[in-house]
């Protein structure tokens, strides 16, 4: 090994920029000047920064005004008083069911007559036939509910029968089916007749 090192490389020139025409010389103390890309750089990036503060905040502004709009749009219920009541109500409500008018004339019951009570001879359900009379006076529409009494007097089965409107005076045939096998000599009665006029 040498303990040779080759000389360092004289320096380079450094190119001057020359003064403006009517400008002082230079000071050999101030500070070397800023080459111009640098200070347009910087510039940008100020204004870019700046631009998006305002933005932010002109995006915050909009939000606050638009939920300070909904709030004020919103009814709340008005605040409970603790204050008594001095006033009593003047009438109780009343909650009774709506009555249904009944047609005027004599008994709904006097107006079904049975015609025939039997049973299917296939099935053995029973079923009863029945003849309404509207005695009431003024159109009326009928449910018809009939009992299905065994022999010893117990109800085996039951049925309905219903009517459309039957003018006064008028007279219908309806079927009353029971549902379930019954034994032979079950009777029929009328348990209970609703007549609605119409």
């Amino acid at each position: 090994m040498s303990d040779y090192f080759p000389p360092p490389p004289p320096e380079q020139p450094q190119p001057e920029h020359p003064a403006p025409v009517g400008a002082p010389p230079p000071s050999p103390w101030a500070a070397p000047a800023a080459q111009p890309g640098r200070q347009r750089t910087g510039l940008i990036v100020t204004l870019a920064v700046g631009g998006g503060l305002v933005v932010a905040g002109a995006m915050v502004a909009l939000v606050y005004s638009l939920m300070d709009s909904v709030s004020d749009s919103i009814a709340l219920p008005p605040e409970r008083s603790d204050a008594p009541y001095s006033e009593p109500y003047d009438e109780e409500p009343s909650y009774e069911e709506p009555v249904e008018p009944v047609a005027p004339g004599p008994p709904a019951e006097k107006d079904v007559t049975v015609t025939k009570c039997t049973r299917d001879s296939l099935i053995g359900w029973p079923h009863a036939d029945l003849r309404i009379v509207n005695r009431s006076g003024s159109p009326a529409a009928y449910i018809v509910s009939i009992t299905f009494v065994a022999a010893d007097g117990t109800v085996v089965s039951d049925g309905v029968a219903t009517t459309e409107e039957v003018a006064p005076d008028a007279s219908v045939e309806v079927r009353a089916q029971g549902s379930g096998e019954v034994a032979a000599g079950t009777k029929c009665r009328v348990a209970e007749v609703d007549r609605h006029a119409l």
